[in-house]
């Protein structure tokens, strides 16, 4: 089919508003926000319901035209974009913003794909529950993106990752078919989950366009610390101590090493650090609970007062109100910007084993600095999964091409350390066209060869993001 005969079709489908083609409108869609994989697509294409994704797909499918998933393309890996060929179609699911249902009684909410994070949040709320999961780019990260790419976000601690929020979804597949699988039910023993080949796949096996996800009672105490230790063990032991005191109302515990909160102080001045002095690592701690019997804040300081009893902190400030806790988290939320502001650097989005946290560091920081004397590491994450954000910035005076040379030493250091720990090349963004090569070289054979089985099975003519997360094959 030639590219004016599909342009046709397509806008038979959705519509004329539903379709754009020319390069000022398209270009938000070909380009993530990060500036990186820019691309060119042949046309966008923006369906308001699942019927109209189906037949999107069967006219791209008997045209032999990849298509590209996208929700909010607030991506970080390069998995949502277009490449330059001008040959593939975007089928943004933006205008798919229904929220379908909300069952309180059932704990549910069953929204479209194109629904924004904060929309699904609001929207819980305004039913008396809650949809814990919380990400920086909320405000434009759509539910379809955050399953496929089983985001992870803040209080991942206590209530899991984009997958454990799903009961159901709803998939387009490569023929067009729709997958009815917006169950609620929580026990449902009947052959394969097929929903967890769809989270995490990337937009790789089919088109998510809506999603029954579980809710949670809102929480009516939070407490929120900002706490200061020697290192990482600490900061690792500390967590263990307050899991034993305080059981699951963790919700968030976060970790910055020094360099990193002076860099956000540094480009940020208004910011003002809660504790005084420069103590060399900080953790950001929130506890929650939907009771009111029994007053949080007091056992939650009582529980870090122990803590510094045993050795386990050095200093610890309480939020003594909302707005506190809130500048607090501003500093957390402010580091990438920070580190934009500061200039060139390298990212890393890995995970390694809790106990293993302070090994990592330890080993890769030395080595680091041998490599590029100077390097900034600017660390953070969540210690409660293992995740650590660990980046780069260019040393002050470094010129950005020399900086740059070391690239590829840096990211092979990082990431042979991390699989050395029995740890994830990639704990929260994915792989997209950025880690397709470290993906190839550490991911098990044998699991590797299952995925590219899977995706001949229900992709066989390879046209839902082609050579995204699977590199492609030689024919």
């Amino acid at each position: 089919m030639r590219s004016d005969d599909l342009f046709t079709s397509l806008e038979t489908i959705v519509g004329p508003g539903g379709i754009l083609t020319s390069t000022a409108d398209t270009a938000a869609y070909n380009l993530e926000h990060r500036g990186n994989f820019p691309g060119r697509a042949l046309a966008v294409v923006r369906p308001r319901t699942t019927a109209e994704v189906s037949a999107v797909i069967k006219a791209c499918a008997h045209a032999r035209t990849p298509i590209i998933p996208q929700g909010g393309n607030t991506g970080l890996v390069g998995g949502s974009t277009p490449d330059d060929s001008g040959q593939e179609v975007v089928l943004s699911l933006e205008r798919m913003r229904r929220i379908r249902q909300v069952n309180p009684l059932d704990n549910t909410i069953t929204v479209e794909s194109g629904c924004i994070l904060q929309s699904v949040q609001e929207a819980a709320t305004a039913h008396g529950r809650m949809f814990p999961l919380t990400l920086g780019s909320e405000g434009s990260a759509t539910i379809g993106g955050n399953l496929s790419t089983n985001a992870g976000g803040d209080q991942v601690i206590r209530y899991g990752n984009t997958r454990e929020q799903a009961l159901g979804l709803e998939v387009v597949l490569a023929d067009g078919s729709i997958l009815n699988g917006l169950s609620p039910l929580r026990k449902d023993n009947s052959g394969y989950d097929l929903k967890h080949l769809f989270i995490g796949g990337e937009g790789t096996l089919g088109v998510i366009t809506a999603a029954t996800l579980k809710l949670y009672p809102l929480l009516r105490q939070q407490a929120t610390a900002w706490i200061a230790v020697q290192d990482a063990r600490q900061a690792v032991a500390l967590l263990a101590r307050l899991r034993d005191v305080l059981g699951d109302r963790i919700t968030a515990f976060e970790i910055m090493a020094r360099a990193t909160v002076d860099l956000v102080l540094r480009h940020f001045p208004d910011l003002q650090e809660p504790l005084p002095g420069s103590r060399p690592w900080i953790l950001l701690v929130d506890v929650s609970d939907t009771s009111v019997r029994y007053p949080l804040q007091e056992e939650f300081q009582l529980a870090l007062a122990e803590s510094m009893e045993q050795g386990l902190i050095l200093d610890a400030a309480v939020a003594s109100s909302e707005r506190q806790s809130q500048t607090m988290w501003q500093i957390r939320a402010s580091i990438p910007e920070a580190q934009r502001k500061e200039g060139p650097s390298l990212k890393h989005d890995i995970s390694v084993p809790i106990p293993r946290i302070a090994d990592f560091i330890d080993a890769t920081v030395p080595k680091m600095s041998a490599i590029v004397p100077g390097i900034q590491c600017i660390t953070f994450g969540h210690v409660g999964d293992g995740n650590l954000h660990f980046n780069q910035s260019m040393p002050p005076g470094m010129a950005k091409e020399s900086f740059l040379a070391q690239a590829d030493a840096i990211h092979d250091l990082v990431h042979e350390t991390a699989a050395h720990m029995q740890g994830s090349i990639s704990a929260e963004h994915g792989i997209g066209r950025q880690k397709q090569e470290i993906f190839m070289h550490y991911k098990d054979p044998v699991a590797i060869s299952a995925m590219y089985r899977i995706k001949a099975a229900l992709d066989p003519e390879n046209l839902f993001n082609p050579g995204r997360l699977l590199p492609l094959r030689n024919s």
